[in-house]
């Protein structure tokens, strides 16, 4: 990103914010339908994949900030510049919204004309150095009051999103929403990206810290931690709908009514890495290896299907009943 008055502004940390829900629309849209929802921006289009999933990307919207940055050992660095938003749905039916910025190792000591920060998209400059290790540490412990909240930039959109009015706001089942908080420390050009820690904590609530080469897309990390987070939802929604659903105890059609609308809506979206850059796409290894995300997944999918092929065998009790 090349600044209007010097060299390119090189960032050190990348940060953002991913918040995951149901869409609420009794039906999943289709592309048409998603390109509608999404379309934030009259200048640029929407992309939508067909394969392996459907999917679709809204193009970034902007929002300036001028405020405190977030910073645990309470240092207080003012920044300035403007935060990169979008919006995206899976199979028409998981709705995601992703707030993201580069921050750099310095900025200039005043601020500049407004104009200069708007040509250099989703890069917020502080006022001086940048406390990157504070900094990285206070944004996954979250904002403060007038602090960058980019979790709070996200929510707007989301928001926004589930407004639209294509949206009869109805839900098929019900679940609770997630948020993925993440950091980036940029590293040398040409190295690997690594997944330094992810850590899940209460009120739906996970942080991230990775490692990303210089010559990686801030973009791109989003969409990694945007596929994570789709995952991490699923995982969450199903295990809950089956601690919930007194899966050993119940029978008969309130077994098949509470796994019904795991069944329909949510087991074939199952499909990480279908669209995280390449570069970042090994980094899903670490979560396969542990805590095994896809062991995770197929042992929910194995209970539930043996629950219901159960509930098609008659029992002998009910066989004796019958006569």
């Amino acid at each position: 990103m090349p600044s209007p008055s010097g060299p390119p502004t090189h960032s050190v940390l990348v940060c953002g914010e991913v918040r995951t829900c149901l869409l609420p629309s009794l039906q999943a849209l289709d592309g048409r339908a998603a390109a509608q929802l999404l379309r934030l921006r009259a200048d640029d289009h929407v992309r939508v994949s067909e394969r392996p999933t459907m999917y679709a990307l809204s193009p970034e919207v902007l929002t300036g900030v001028d405020c405190g940055l977030p910073a645990a050992n309470g240092a207080k660095v003012r920044a300035v510049g403007t935060v990169a938003v979008r919006g995206a749905l899976t199979e028409g039916r998981l709705l995601q919204s992703t707030a993201y910025v580069s921050l750099p190792a310095a900025g200039p000591d005043v601020r500049r004309p407004w104009g200069q920060y708007l040509v250099r998209p989703g890069l917020v400059e502080p006022l001086g150095k940048l406390p990157r290790q504070a900094v990285a540490e206070g944004v996954l412990r979250g904002a403060g009051r007038g602090e960058l909240d980019l979790g709070m930039i996200a929510e707007g959109l989301l928001a926004q999103l589930r407004r639209h009015a294509l949206l009869d706001r109805r839900v098929p089942f019900k679940s609770s929403p997630t948020r993925l908080r993440w950091v980036a420390r940029r590293e040398p050009e040409g190295g690997r990206a690594s997944l330094v820690n992810f850590t899940v904590a209460e009120g739906g609530l996970r942080a991230m810290e990775l490692l990303l080469p210089a010559d990686v897309p801030a973009a791109a990390a989003a969409g990694l931690c945007e596929d994570l987070a789709l995952h991490d939802w699923l995982l969450t929604t199903t295990q809950h709908m089956l601690d919930n659903s007194r899966l050993g105890a119940a029978d008969g059609p309130s077994v098949v009514e509470v796994l019904h609308p795991v069944v329909v809506h949510l087991l074939h979206l199952w499909m990480p890495r279908a669209h995280v850059d390449p570069a970042l796409g090994h980094l899903w290894d670490v979560l396969e290896d542990r805590p095994g995300f896809s062991r995770q997944w197929e042992n929910l999918g194995r209970r539930i299907r043996d629950r219901l092929a159960l509930q098609a065998v008659p029992r002998p009790y009910e066989a004796l009943s019958r006569r």
